[in-house]
């Protein structure tokens, strides 16, 4: 659902977006592709989002430094600040809010201008 949601939600902006379902399938993609933003749902069936950023943090290839917000619902176990520190870029709390989301992909986005196709994993 939360895929979908936001799909909709890039899409209705001029977002191309790109979907997986897991770490394993999104570490795939981005070897496969170029991608300005990623968006990792910190829960993802498999490895976390956390896990996931932390294999791609570790690869030696361009993509390691990929910007890469993390979406979760769970505020109360990590600061956003913590999560830069895992190797995040940004960080959008779900709920999420249409304007808080476009303004992390800004952020995330700033170094690559006309930043079009953005990524989220599960």
């Amino acid at each position: 659902m939360n895929l979908r949601v936001v799909e909709e939600i890039l899409t209705a902006f001029k977002h191309n977006a790109v979907k997986a379902s897991s770490g394993a399938e999104a570490l795939q993609l981005m070897a496969q592709q170029s991608f300005d933003v990623v968006l990792m749902d910190i829960h993802m069936p498999g490895m976390t989002g956390i896990e996931t950023v932390e294999k791609l943090r570790d690869l030696t290839s361009p993509i390691c430094d990929i910007p890469v917000i993390a979406l979760t619902a769970d505020v109360l176990s990590r600061r956003p600040s913590e999560y830069l520190a895992l190797g995040f870029s940004d960080f959008v709390s779900k709920p999420i809010r249409v304007s808080g989301l476009l303004d992390a992909i800004k952020r995330a986005a700033e170094p690559f201008p006309g930043a079009e196709k953005v990524f989220h994993a599960a």
